[in-house]
């Protein structure tokens, strides 16, 4: 995988809804309209995730082709959905960047996620979840520090991960998570070896 400096990182993050609220106008639900067309791949060659929440499943593709399936995996305890809100233990729907590793998490491997994204910050305005203030202070967090900032309404620190210190057999049962996808600690090793920063993970 070619590296991304957290700069342009944070253009294409930052980019992303603004593109989007200019040819679509405020949707009763943004993440819907970014989910109708987040399984097309971006080119040929691109590597991307694609979490499947009805399916409990994740698959790697390069382009069109399948590279890696993995099932069953675990999702939140209290299911998936486009408006999640922080200690809710909800997997947040939508289209997402890889934007952090961590191999020394409690649970093996942990590949961060840029959750709240910049579309879920503007649902939440629209929704009444965020004030002017919560939305305009998200934003300079995010051209600040390169990531969204994870202790607002909308929660934080989502990505996917390892069984780690975890049960294994609740693993295959269960959804466990607090919001995270979760995956067997070999599968996280090979997405680890797959995937870098600015990969696309869409979870639906």
């Amino acid at each position: 995988m070619n590296p991304l400096s957290r700069r342009r990182f944070t253009l294409l993050a930052l980019g992303a809804p603004v593109a989007l609220l200019g040819t679509q106008g405020v949707s009763a639900n943004l993440v819907e309209t970014v989910l109708s067309r987040a399984h097309l791949p971006r080119h040929d060659d691109e590597v991307w995730v694609l979490v499947d929440d009805r399916e409990a499943t994740l698959t790697v593709y390069r382009g069109n082709h399948q590279l890696e399936r993995y099932a069953p995996i675990s999702l939140g305890r209290s299911g998936a959905s486009a408006a999640r809100r922080r200690g809710s233990n909800v997997t947040p729907l939508g289209e997402f960047r890889v934007n952090r590793f961590n191999h020394e998490s409690d649970w093996h491997i942990f590949i961060g996620l840029d959750y709240p994204t910049p579309t879920h910050a503007r649902m939440a305005l629209e929704q009444g979840v965020f004030t002017q203030q919560d939305y305009d202070h998200y934003f300079d967090y995010y051209r600040q520090h390169g990531y969204p900032p994870q202790q607002t309404a909308l929660g934080g620190f989502i990505g996917i991960h390892g069984i780690g210190k975890g049960d294994p057999d609740v693993h295959q049962q269960f959804h466990w998570t607090q919001g995270c996808v979760a995956v067997t600690d070999e599968q996280i090793e090979r997405l680890a070896s797959l995937i870098g920063i600015g990969t696309r993970v869409v979870i639906r």
